[in-house]
């Protein structure tokens, strides 16, 4: 009697570890990533009129290629934190019949790369060929990063950083000895 009231006391006091384990908040809990991970900068690349391949070079190949509309590829990426909130984009690409492409729609739309936004470019992404390309107008004027903070120190190490210059191999002889 006393050894089955040992017994089911251990066995209640193990379930309860056990449990409270699965609810520990220390438990590290991954990120999901699923589909095709699209950036602006890959969507700034696409103009119309480019072929099939050009995309799938760009862009990688589709995670939906629809049966009943081959015209038509969606790109889905979702993405849900350790614990967190699901957060998904969406990508869909437009072909006509002679396998160019037509128009985009989705989460991103073509614009100015931040590629081209730092290095002060402009890109002509209209779907008009009579449009003129405008140039990139600064959307904000970034601030100088205050004395002692990461982002001086972080800037203080870019600025002093010295190039090393590259030895080119000398030619290999072709002819024969």
């Amino acid at each position: 009697m006393q050894n089955t009231k040992l017994l089911l006391n251990s066995l209640a006091l193990a379930g309860l570890l056990a449990l409270a384990g699965c609810s520990f908040p220390g438990v590290y809990k991954i990120d999901i990533q699923q589909g095709n991970v699209v950036t602006q900068d890959m969507i700034d690349q696409l103009r119309p009129g480019m072929t099939r391949r050009q995309v799938r070079f760009i862009m990688g190949n589709p995670l939906i290629q629809d049966t009943f509309n081959t015209n038509r590829w969606d790109y889905l990426y979702s993405l849900q934190p350790g614990g967190g909130k699901r957060q998904q984009e969406r990508m869909s690409i437009f072909f006509n019949e002679n396998d160019q492409l037509v128009s985009l729609s989705g989460d991103f739309m073509p614009g100015v790369s931040r590629d081209q936004e730092i290095l002060g470019g402009s890109s002509d992404t209209t779907v008009s060929p009579t449009a003129q390309p405008e140039q990139a107008k600064p959307q904000h004027v970034e601030k100088p990063a205050k004395p002692g903070s990461v982002e001086e120190s972080i800037q203080r190490e870019i600025d002093t950083i010295e190039t090393t210059p590259v030895p080119t191999p000398a030619p290999l002889e072709t002819s024969p000895q």
